[in-house]
């Protein structure tokens, strides 16, 4: 995917693309050293660009501009929370007035699938210094029918879905949102303290965080239902996000979730014993190797079953200072960051240059520039890891526990994500917007599980939540009329996206994009049957 012509001013202003030059160091000759082997940027290269503190608004301006067809996306000036730069960047010296949103318009003489408008608008929530970094497009003179929410990974933002927007919003009769989460990415960083005293409490306060900053955003933009997509911590909270807020999705789609398998040395112990193949593949897999030809499709279709040599993964424990700073919760992965000031983009090379190695060049160190821009932000909800996630990111409270809840919830206020009981609850005393059949049980959604080829989540999480999903339809309708039994919408299935890792959007975009636009098909029949 080539960027536009017409932008090219704005990548002339930023800076060179050291990635670039080092990942040619590394096809001719080899590397010395093991600091350069595990974090190629340069000691001059990251001075400079800690030296030119280039914004966040600047480079997720830059990451979008390589959509199709968009020649100048529009971006809303207003980040969140942006440390104070050692020199001002020359992008922020040229960019706009702040504002809280911005609008772009192509016409069908630059975008054969347009017209379309494409929106970035900082939407203001209740309470101190919190809102959420929107992103969104759809179709002009179309009538809005169906919506699509997108949430991002741990850390992550909404930029780095821009292979997916434009494909996506092809689609008739929808609009597509996509979402910073709130303290991460462009979105507003509040204080992130957690009141609770018990181990369940801390957890629920924690999902709340998140869910509560979502169910009131889609208040304010006035949707009734709609079709939510998360990636890996995006999943966990859209989960989360569904079993609290029951009636208000028509289809949940769960890319390379985390937090799915049970996992006993996440749940009893302080210091679990991740399996070899968990989150340090993030760090250490080069993406493009995951993207090669290879046979591990067979074994994903298998239903993730071992071999017999296979049976019993290697397993080792975490260093014991990973393991402690992570139960004490003091630090994040992006304090690092932050706190090694001029090396910091030399560490988040040594993460971008492995995760963006598919990908062409400018592509890659606008993604490197972007990730660290969002990285060295002030900390907030990333601090909300440790108490969802033990070391080696395995969950408090493991998805398979409460799969089954979801599409089976009274329709009524929560207190959090936990699952009903076939007797409605007692109310919560939270303030819900009344949704509709408001006190009735939900009928089943559809839920999609999502893995990369050679992805580090492991697929067998998607596999044993599809059969619990299918055994509590079972068991829910064996009672059920024959009007309850056509009505009901229930069910899931786990879909391998080719030579991806566990960024799918992005290791297999074109796959992925073409089996949401089959899901977003799927609920727009779905919703005329209703």
């Amino acid at each position: 995917m080539a960027a536009p012509q017409e932008d090219e001013d704005i990548r002339g202003r930023t800076q060179q693309a050291p990635l670039a030059s080092q990942r040619a160091k590394d096809q001719g000759q080899s590397q010395q050293g093991r600091v350069a082997k595990w974090f190629p940027l340069s000691a001059k290269e990251g001075f400079n660009q800690w030296w030119a503190g280039t914004s966040p608004m600047a480079t997720e301006h830059r990451v979008l501009s390589f959509i199709p067809h968009l020649q100048k996306p529009p971006t809303q000036t207003q980040s969140g929370s942006a440390p104070v730069s050692a020199a001002p960047s020359a992008a922020d010296l040229t960019a706009p007035p702040r504002s809280p949103e911005a609008h772009v318009t192509t016409s069908t003489l630059t975008d054969p699938h347009g017209p379309r408008q494409w929106n970035s608008e900082m939407v203001a929530l209740s309470g101190k210094d919190r809102a959420l970094n929107e992103f969104s497009v759809q179709r002009v003179g179309e009538e809005v029918e169906h919506n699509l929410v997108m949430l991002h990974g741990y850390g992550a933002g909404l930029g780095f879905f821009y292979r997916n927007y434009e494909a996506l919003s092809r689609a008739e009769g929808w609009k597509v949102y996509a979402l910073d989460l709130l303290g991460m990415g462009r979105s507003s960083r509040p204080a992130f303290k957690i009141h609770a005293k018990d181990k369940e409490g801390k957890i629920t306060e924690a999902e709340n965080w998140f869910i509560d900053a979502l169910e009131e955003w889609r208040i304010k933009r006035g949707l009734e239902r709609f079709t939510l997509l998360g990636h890996s911590l995006g999943g966990y909270l859209a989960v989360a996000y569904a079993l609290k807020y029951p009636g208000r999705l028509n289809k949940l789609i769960l890319a390379s979730p985390v937090g799915i398998p049970e996992d006993p040395y996440a749940v009893n112990e302080a210091m679990p014993e991740p399996q070899e193949s968990t989150m340090g593949s993030e760090f250490t897999q080069d993406a493009a190797a995951t993207t090669k030809d290879n046979n591990n499709f067979m074994k994903q279709r298998d239903g993730g079953k071992a071999t017999d040599n296979q049976k019993e993964p290697p397993r080792r424990r975490l260093p014991g200072w990973v393991a402690y700073v992570w139960e004490a919760n003091v630090i994040s992965p992006f304090s690092l960051i932050r706190w090694s000031g001029p090396i910091g983009p030399r560490l988040v090379s040594g993460w971008t240059t492995r995760r963006f190695s598919h990908l062409p060049d400018e592509e890659a160190q606008a993604l490197h520039d972007y990730s660290y821009s969002i990285f060295r932000q002030r900390g907030s909800s990333e601090y909300a890891l440790g108490y969802l996630l033990a070391p080696g990111a395995f969950a408090r409270n493991p998805l398979i526990r409460r799969i089954q809840g979801v599409g089976r919830q009274w329709i009524q206020p929560h207190d959090g994500a936990i699952v009903d009981g076939d007797a409605p609850p007692k109310a919560s005393s939270t303030s819900q917007d009344a949704a509709p059949r408001a006190g009735q049980r939900e009928n089943g959604i559809p839920i999609v599980f999502m893995y990369g080829e050679v992805d580090w989540m492991d697929v067998a999480g998607g596999f044993a939540s599809e059969e619990k999903i299918k055994q509590e339809r079972l068991r829910i309708l064996e009672k059920a009329t024959a009007d309850e039994r056509r009505k009901d919408n229930g069910e899931a299935k786990v879909v391998i996206i080719n030579k991806a890792g566990h960024h799918v959007y992005l290791d297999g975009w074109e796959q992925f994009n073409r089996v949401m636009l089959e899901e977003m098909a799927d609920v727009k029949r779905r919703e005329a049957a209703r």
